[in-house]
């Protein structure tokens, strides 16, 4: 007679518990907060090691959230193909009922992402259908470590449930995705309108480099050519070619230096950090300063896209160029690094007097920095440490490298 009757105990069992996830769940926001509230009550009626929801997340993907142990499903989303699951989805089945999972070909197949079945001896486990509307938003999944714990009546049960979630967790999901949506829409945004201003200080910053050329080719080299074509052209006088010579010597000195400053020839020549550090020598002139360059990245820094190591480039030129002119530092290091996951770092040390004092002097290169970063898509940090120190971090999505 106790054989007959347990059925129906759990059953009535079962609808005071329905009732009382239902009370959970009008109080709960997120799907994860209403998961946990639901897993506590189930398991008055249905013992489990692991509770967990899986839903179809775009065509072919499934993402699921857990409850008790945390395994792969919930930390990434799992092709429907892999799915132990994936008989519900397709509509093979109704439901599942595995007495032991780590033994059952529908959930162990090959390539199926089954290993937390066996990480953590998931053996006996129910799976139910979730549907609103007549539309299948997903599966109920409960699970234990003992083999044969659950039966035709543990299906039922467990079906109850879901038809009781299956709203609840559609309309959190929907929620959920609107916040992720609007997240978005408003990260795009901030992107766009920091581009706007990259670019619009881009240009400003251009447009400065070429006056600064003009003035340079004027003051300089023009005034230069200027007079030695007097002097040739003065008849009065004999001609000095020695001085001449001189003359003209410094006046291709001057352009050369002129042109390696608009096009850093040695980058492309010699690669990334023979030019840094060349440059870095040159900057320091005859100054009392020991200059380092470490290149940790094996060679990487050089395959990235070359609008992006030029980028890479004059900002870690401008950084050294702050460091020798304005630090009074009697160490620059710079070091370059690959990161974990294909990401880069460039590091610009100097043990100077900082940034205090004398940032009116620096304002239009850190500018220039800035912005150069902002349209890499690099984050810049600059603080004061014992002198000033320049990170420069590229993730793996921003480098382009090439191949």
């Amino acid at each position: 007679m106790k054989d007959q009757t347990a059925p129906a105990i759990a059953i009535l069992q079962t609808r005071d518990i329905l009732w009382r996830i239902s009370a959970h769940l009008a109080r709960e926001t997120e799907i994860q907060a209403a998961l946990t509230a639901v897993a506590a009550v189930t398991s008055e009626v249905l013992p489990h090691t692991h509770f967990d929801i899986c839903l179809s997340d775009g065509p072919g993907w499934l993402v699921s959230y857990e409850v008790g142990i945390k395994t792969r499903w919930s930390r990434r989303r799992t092709q429907l193909a892999h799915s132990p699951v994936r008989a519900l989805f397709t509509k093979e089945l109704d439901y599942m009922l595995c007495s032991n999972a780590m033994e059952d070909p529908r959930q162990t197949f090959p390539d199926a992402a089954s290993e937390p079945i066996f990480s953590h001896a998931l053996r006996s486990r129910v799976h139910v259908v979730m549907k609103v509307m007549g539309q299948l938003i997903g599966t109920l999944n409960i699970s234990h470590s003992r083999i044969g714990l659950f039966d035709a009546t543990s299906v039922q049960i467990a079906q109850h449930l879901a038809d009781v979630l299956a709203p609840y967790i559609h309309a959190l999901r929907l929620i959920e995705r609107a916040r992720l949506d609007a997240r978005e829409r408003s990260q795009v945004r901030s992107r766009e309108e920091g581009f706007r201003r990259g670019a619009s200080r881009l240009t400003q910053a251009l447009e400065q480099e070429r006056q600064r050329i003009g003035m340079d080719l004027h003051d300089q080299t023009l005034a230069d050519l200027t007079r030695l074509l007097r002097t040739v052209d003065a008849e009065d006088q004999p001609l000095d070619r020695a001085a001449l010579n001189d003359g003209l010597s410094a006046c291709i000195r001057d352009l050369r230096r002129i042109i390696d400053e608009a096009v850093p020839s040695q980058l492309v020549l010699f690669g990334f950090a023979h030019a840094i550090e060349e440059h870095l020598i040159k900057a320091v002139g005859a100054a009392p300063c020991a200059v380092t360059l470490e290149d940790r990245t094996g060679g990487t820094i050089d395959r990235i896209d070359p609008t992006v190591r030029t980028a890479l480039f004059r900002i870690t030129q401008e950084a050294a160029n702050n460091a020798a002119r304005h630090a009074k530092a009697d160490r620059i290091t710079i070091t370059l690094d690959a990161m974990p996951a294909g990401a880069l770092r460039i590091v610009v040390r100097d043990d100077g007097i900082g940034m205090s004092g004398q940032v009116g002097a620096r304002r239009s290169g850190l500018l220039h920095m800035e912005t150069r970063a902002r349209l890499i898509l690099a984050q810049l940090d600059i603080i004061e440490d014992a002198g000033t120190c320049v990170t420069i971090t590229l993730d793996s999505a921003s480098t382009g490298t090439a191949t």
